[in-house]
């Protein structure tokens, strides 16, 4: 079954035009590499509320809603805070094994405060907006999405 897919890059320089986004484009064709339908792509600010709006709307259209950036300590880094906001049920597994994983490449893996939840249908996972970090952050993830998203349809049945 091909599964549905966003994905949100939270930059401010981005949005603003400043920078171009790099790490958007390269979560959109591992998916598609992988039978995704990428029907969202989106550069969002820094800002919680626009960040959820653009959440909710994602999670209309997508089983599967990345976003990228906006998960460390800096003051703007808010997608965790909008990821919780617009969750129904928080799935802390997924974060915790991507930064077990991560930190084997980097110590500064411990600093990422990314969330992972469940809004109606949909999987919201908050990826880190480092090209290389987001692209190895979903690959350590990828064989349990299609699970998750199976779950989240009804299909209860193995």
């Amino acid at each position: 079954m091909a599964y549905t897919a966003a994905v949100l890059t939270i930059s401010d320089s981005g949005f603003e035009g400043k920078r171009q986004d790099l790490t958007g484009p390269r979560l959109a064709a591992l998916l598609t590499t992988q039978k995704y339908a990428v029907v969202v792509a989106e550069v969002v600010p820094d800002e919680q509320p626009k960040i959820e709006a653009a959440l909710i709307r994602a999670c209309e259209k997508a089983q599967l809603v990345l976003t990228t950036g906006g998960t460390g300590v800096a003051p703007r880094d808010v997608t965790p805070e909008a990821t919780r906001a617009v969750c129904e049920r928080m799935v802390d597994g997924i974060p915790e094994y991507i930064r077990y994983k991560s930190v084997r490449e980097t110590p500064f893996a411990v600093l990422s405060r990314a969330a992972c939840g469940t809004r109606g249908k949909s999987l919201i996972v908050n990826l880190p907006g480092n090209p290389n970090g987001a692209v190895k952050s979903l690959l350590f993830i990828l064989q349990l999405i299609p699970h998750a998203l199976e779950l989240l349809q009804g299909n209860t049945e193995h």
